[in-house]
Order: C-alpha cells, then sequence, then structure tokens
C-alpha cells in the first residue's frame, strides 16, 4: 500500500472513531475530527504530512503497490 493511500487509511479511520467518541463518550471528541480536517486540508497546499514522514521513516516506500 502506498503511503498517499496509507494516510487517507488513517485520516479516515481517525474521523470514524472520533464520531464514535463523540456520540458514546463526549461531544469534545469531535476536536479530533476538526484537527484531522484541518490537517488533510494544510497537507493539500503545503505538501507537508507529519504522518507521510513517520511513514517513510519507518520503512514504507512511497510507491509501493498492494
Amino acid at each position: 500500500m502506498s503511503i498517499d493511500r496509507m494516510v487517507m487509511a488513517f485520516a479516515g479511520s481517525m474521523i470514524l472513531l472520533s464520531i464514535a467518541l463523540a456520540h458514546f463518550v463526549s461531544p469534545a471528541w469531535l476536536l479530533l475530527t476538526a484537527f484531522v480536517g484541518l490537517n488533510l486540508l494544510q497537507a493539500a497546499f503545503t505538501r507537508f504530512c507529519p504522518l507521510a514522514i513517520a511513514l517513510k521513516k519507518l520503512g514504507v516506500t512511497p510507491g509501493a503497490a498492494f
């Protein structure tokens, strides 16, 4: 799986998790949803993504196939 797909999968998972936590625990968990959304938005414009950097350091190749 490529880094781009891993970032999208992680972001989607965090959003779904935060929505579930907001429903069952506290609405304050929606701040996590906002944080993930803002991070995705800034990454689209700046091409800087902390998760992508971490994945590269872990040895995931940028163009890895399934």
